[in-house]
């Protein structure tokens, strides 16, 4: 498996340490479940490079789906990262993350892969992203994911001793990356 990204420069603070950032999740997670629930999706917010060109494609999850996809995720910040892995206890790696995310949000999971997951659903505009959308980076072959929650903003493992992160699309890192987005 080839699932992960260079290392990023995090904070010096852990979640599990910090009941103010504790605090703060919970208010953000909040925020966003109510303003998913009123507006349904995020508008269009993502990097300028990269992505797929195209009509609009539907999604065969429904906005409850997609909703659940993006709480479930943002409940899991803060969990360690480690390569293969794929549940809360055991910590997550990118592929590893979305699948427990998908399978406890919706009964249904993406391939195991990254490089897989470049043929699950359909591909989208990245202007045209939605909650509950897969975000995949790299080149030729992707070899880093995560899991779009609204707002520019995504959720992801990214690397060896690091933790899983919401970080923005439009950030110093990531907008400078390769994305292509995909819908189930």
């Amino acid at each position: 498996m080839h699932d992960h990204a260079p290392a990023v420069p995090t904070t010096p603070t852990s979640f599990s340490s910090s009941p103010a950032l504790q605090r703060w999740l919970l208010r953000l997670l909040s925020s966003i479940g109510f303003c998913l629930l009123i507006v349904g999706c995020a508008g269009p917010s993502g990097p300028r490079q990269g992505g797929t060109t195209g009509p609009a494609v539907s999604s065969s999850l429904t906005p409850e789906q997609s909703n659940s996809i993006a709480i479930h995720a943002l409940g899991l910040v803060g969990t360690p990262y480690r390569y293969g892995g794929n549940t809360p206890d055991g910590g997550f790696d990118c592929s590893g993350l979305i699948g427990y995310v998908y399978l406890n949000s919706v009964g249904e999971s993406p391939p195991r892969t990254v490089a897989r997951m470049t043929g699950f659903g359909s591909p989208v505009p990245v202007s045209e992203l939605r909650t509950g959308d897969l975000v995949l980076f790299g080149s030729s072959t992707p070899s880093h994911a995560g899991i779009y929650v609204g707002g520019g903003r995504f959720v992801h493992a990214p690397s060896t001793g690091g933790v899983v992160r919401l970080d923005r699309l439009d950030g110093v890192y990531w907008s400078r990356q390769t994305v292509q987005a995909r819908r189930p």
